[in-house]
C-alpha cells in the first residue's frame, strides 16, 4: 500500500511534505510509513480519500482496478479522469497570484507565520534583558580519563 501512496503522490507531482500537508497528516507519520516503521491506517486512507474522492479504494488499499473511479460512477468527483489522463495534478499551482477568496479564516500558512513572528519578538526581547556573559574556560574531556582546558585570550 505504501508503493501506491508513493505513486499517487508523484503522480500529483507533490513532495512527501506537501502531500502530507494536502490530505492533513504530518510528514513525519508519513516518512513512517515510506520507511516501514509503521503501516498505514484507517485514518490514513480516510484522509487520503476524503481529499481525493474519485480515488479507487481498492485500488489503493489492494491494488486492484483503476486508481480512479471513472466519470460515469455517481460517486467519483470530476477532478482528473483517469489515470490514462494527462498527469496533471489536482492542485494548480500555476497561478500564484490569485488566491482563493477565504475571507473569514487565515491560511495554516499565514497562522504559523504570525505565530513564529511573535515567538521571535519574545525571544529577542529575552535576550536583550540578560546580562552579557562571557566564556572564561572551556574544558574538553576525552575517553581516556585526559582533558584539556581552552582559555580565550582577553582582548
Amino acid at each position: 500500500m505504501k508503493d501506491r501512496i508513493r505513486q499517487l503522490m508523484e503522480q500529483q507531482h507533490m513532495n512527501q511534505q506537501t502531500f502530507a500537508q494536502f490530505i492533513g497528516m504530518s510528514s513525519a507519520s508519513l516518512s513512517s510509513i515510506f520507511n516501514d516503521r509503521t503501516k498505514p491506517t484507517l485514518n490514513t486512507v480516510e484522509a487520503i480519500k476524503s481529499k481525493i474522492p474519485n480515488l479507487s479504494t481498492d485500488w489503493l488499499m489492494f491494488g486492484k482496478g483503476k486508481m480512479f473511479i471513472d466519470d460515469d460512477n455517481p460517486m467519483g468527483e470530476s477532478q482528473t479522469t483517469s489515470s490514462n489522463a494527462t498527469d496533471e495534478p489536482l492542485l494548480n499551482f500555476s497561478n500564484t497570484s490569485s488566491t482563493p477568496q477565504m475571507g473569514r479564516h487565515p491560511s495554516l500558512f499565514e497562522q504559523g507565520r504570525e505565530k513564529n513572528t511573535s515567538k521571535t519578538e519574545r525571544d529577542v526581547v529575552n535576550f536583550i534583558d540578560k546580562i552579557e556573559r562571557k566564556i572564561t574556560e572551556i574544558r574538553v574531556f576525552y575517553d581516556d580519563q585526559t582533558w584539556e582546558s581552552f582559555i580565550p585570550k582577553k582582548s
